[in-house]
């Protein structure tokens, strides 16, 4: 049976983190949509992702995407973020959108677009000095769409020397997080497809590197929990990108397109251990919202992984071991059934409140009338969102 106690504790301890760019404005290739009170500097989206903690309490956390959230002054900005009870996070490098990027970054033929590419990440490792993060993320849209116009083994060779040179500038507590995607922008090939390639590459740069599971950057039906647990086991997961997807990188709601698999993933994370923060698990959201408010969409997200941890905590582990090892097939996905079809709203709310957050932070948070006074509050100047 599971322990109470353990169960409330661990929800208690839990910490997920919000992407910056989650509260600019965004949409699709077609249209970026655009609404009112939206974030004009990086200063208002901390100021927005502080109101997410704010009425959830798991959500101290802030992510940061560079060039977009680039300010003078890093230090003042972590300082911003301090003062208003939360803290600057994973420091994501952006080399995609610049016109020299188009035949890729660390991985172009010209040797001028790598050097440009790699002092780019260094400068986001200096972020990470001046903020006191420990993370930077690397995503690289580098790939060809044609067979014959790279070659394959000349590019891995290019994108190992950037990831070694980025390494080694590492401080002592820091840690590259490699994320991947299975395609898009490049149609032919990308240089880090899959969790494999991006294991391999960690595996040679050190225990400094860390992979980071994109959850909507897998060809369908690619079984993720198994990624999650194999990577846990190895020691080599670092974090998570949440969000859903219904035919390639949505980047919806966590939660939102497959429930049940957003349970099994975070099974897999209780049963490794990937909850204790000795592991160094990185819970973090990475979602456009396009069309629906931001900041309660933000909310809604924290809330679903709550609650896919808080059934994946029900999980019977003793009765599931019981039935896996006697054979009974039917008996051991029943114990992770029941813990799925529980519930969990009620103890969620309990938690809250015995924390002094209202027991609906999306209730919450529209009768605060935070969402009203931005409007009101920020107009002119140029709204935040992709690229900016």
């Amino acid at each position: 049976m599971t322990d109470d106690a353990m169960v409330r504790a661990a929800l208690r301890a839990q910490r997920i983190e919000t992407p910056s760019w989650a509260y600019g404005n965004s949409g699709t290739r077609f249209k970026v949509f655009a609404q009112q009170g939206v974030p004009r500097d990086p200063f208002e989206k901390i100021a927005d992702a502080a109101q997410v903690h704010a009425f959830t309490g798991v959500a101290p956390i802030v992510s940061l995407h560079i060039p977009w959230d680039r300010v003078e002054d890093y230090t003042k900005l972590a300082e911003h973020a301090r003062e208003h009870g939360v803290r600057i996070g994973a420091i994501n490098a952006n080399v995609f959108q610049d016109d020299d990027y188009m035949l890729g970054s660390v991985t172009n033929p010209d040797a001028r677009v790598r050097r440009k590419a790699i002092d780019h990440l260094l400068a986001c490792v200096d972020v990470l000095d001046a903020t006191g993060s420990r993370d930077v993320k690397l995503w690289f849209s580098d790939g060809t769409n044609y067979p014959g116009q790279g070659d394959i083994a000349t590019r891995q060779g290019h994108l190992a020397e950037a990831l070694a040179e980025v390494y080694a500038r590492l401080g002592a507590d820091q840690r590259i997080l490699l994320e991947y995607k299975l395609f898009e922008p490049a149609f032919y090939l990308t240089d880090v497809p899959d969790w494999g390639t991006a294991y391999a590459h960690c595996l040679k740069l050190g225990p400094k590197a860390v992979v980071c599971v994109d959850t909507g950057h897998h060809a369908p039906g690619t079984n993720i929990e198994f990624i999650v647990a194999f990577l846990l086991r190895e020691g080599r997961l670092g974090a998570f990108d949440f969000n859903s997807r219904f035919y390639a990188d949505d980047d919806l709601m966590v939660g939102a397109a497959d429930p049940f698999q957003l349970f099994r993933i975070m099974h897999e994370v209780v049963r490794g251990g990937g909850l204790d923060p000795a592991e160094g698990v990185n819970f973090m959201l990475d979602q456009c919202h396009n069309i629906e408010p931001k900041i309660p969409g933000q909310i809604r997200s924290v809330t679903n992984v709550q609650e896919a941890t808080a059934k994946a905590l029900l999980v019977d582990a003793g009765a599931l071991t019981d039935a896996q090892q006697a054979g009974d097939v039917l008996g051991a996905n029943a114990v992770l059934m029941d813990a799925y079809n529980t519930d969990v709203r009620p103890l969620l709310r309990e938690l809250r409140e015995e924390q002094g957050l209202a027991p609906d932070p999306v209730a919450a948070y529209h009768a605060s009338g935070y969402a009203e006074r931005i409007r009101a509050e920020r107009v002119g100047g140029t709204q935040a969102g992709w690229g900016a």
